[in-house]
């Protein structure tokens, strides 16, 4: 079976048409604003290939997607520098840095003041410690107390945190699942640890998804290829059009998030592409509409309104309806 998404952002780019208007040409400028029109032409080339009619999709066949990258981690100070740096043994299941705890601080602020926090309905995270902390320190509840009737999110100290420990009151559900991890095999950082580890640490987020306590997934010898990344990435699009939240944030790498993407934006414009699939900073958030072309999911519209008034008509107006020119 063929299953086919559509993503897309909320806002809109408009691809002007012509160049804007220049300022009055003079002999030292005139060779600058040559370069411009030129690039300006090349951009219009591009860009007017791509240019379609708007996409429509019944709502209740869409969902909204809030995509994180987890927050800065140990391996991260090395390996972007030196990429070969992932492979230390030291950097298994990296956690959070102290910077990458103040990117969670501001991202949280963030999903606050934009109101966005009240919207979210689930959160989607990897099961690894870097990701858990990034979702329960952005979406979590505020600091846990021992007189709290519910379990933490976070238990303090996790992952060596010299953080407190984090409520689940008043937060969306926190769910791990594998489908969206890191890039698998061969680098120590993205191996989890077992299950029932996880379970004391993060005791509030279902694991409920993850069938094996132990990680067999990750390989010592053998790293996931590019394209078994995007099929992965795909099947698990494919798992969030059948729930039945409409709007989520998914918690996941750098690496998962490239790859997913990529395979997306192609019949838009370049820009959008873009604005799609190009890496993530460490704590970024990017807000997306994803649409169920192929009617996976089963949700039916809480909005759609038949407008036929009883459901039984008398054959008589249903032939006075039938008659009926269609602009009226």
């Amino acid at each position: 079976m063929i299953i086919k998404f559509t993503l897309t952002f909320h806002h809109h780019h408009r691809i002007p048409t012509t160049p804007p208007p220049s300022p009055a040409i003079s002999a030292g400028n005139h060779l600058a604003l040559r370069r411009k029109s030129l690039q300006f032409a090349a951009l219009s080339s591009q860009t007017m290939d791509y240019v379609a009619t708007p996409g429509l999709f019944p709502l209740h066949r869409c969902k909204t997607i809030h995509l994180v990258r987890h927050a800065q981690g140990v391996h991260n100070i090395e390996g972007d520098k030196n990429y070969k740096a992932y492979m230390k043994p030291e950097y298994f299941d990296a956690p959070l840095t102290p910077l990458g705890w103040q990117q969670v601080e501001n991202l949280r602020k963030h999903v606050h003041d934009s109101g966005l926090f009240k919207s979210i309905e689930l959160v989607v995270t990897s099961p690894l410690l870097r990701t858990m902390q990034t979702a329960v320190g952005v979406f979590g509840g505020e600091g846990y107390t021992d007189g709290m009737t519910v379990l933490p999110l976070m238990v303090a100290n996790a992952g060596f945190s010299e953080r407190s420990a984090i409520s689940s009151f008043n937060c969306p559900p926190v769910v791990a699942v594998e489908l969206c991890r890191e890039h698998l095999g061969v680098h120590p950082c993205d191996q989890r640890r077992s299950m029932s580890e996880y379970q004391y640490l993060f005791p509030a987020i279902d694991f409920s998804q993850i069938e094996s306590d132990e990680d067999i997934l990750w390989k010592a010898n053998v790293r996931e290829t590019k394209a078994e990344v995007a099929a992965r990435g795909l099947e698990f699009m494919n798992w969030l059009c059948t729930r039945e939240e409409r709007e989520i944030a998914v918690v996941t790498h750098s690496g998962f998030l490239f790859h997913t993407l990529s395979q997306f934006g192609n019949d838009s414009n370049p820009l959008i592409k873009d604005e799609i699939c190009k890496h993530f900073a460490n704590c970024e958030l990017r807000s997306m509409v994803i649409a169920d072309r192929s009617m996976i999911g089963t949700e039916p519209s809480v909005t759609n309104y038949a407008g036929k008034i009883p459901s039984v008509l008398s054959p008589l107006s249903d032939a006075a309806n039938a008659k009926k020119p269609e602009n009226s």
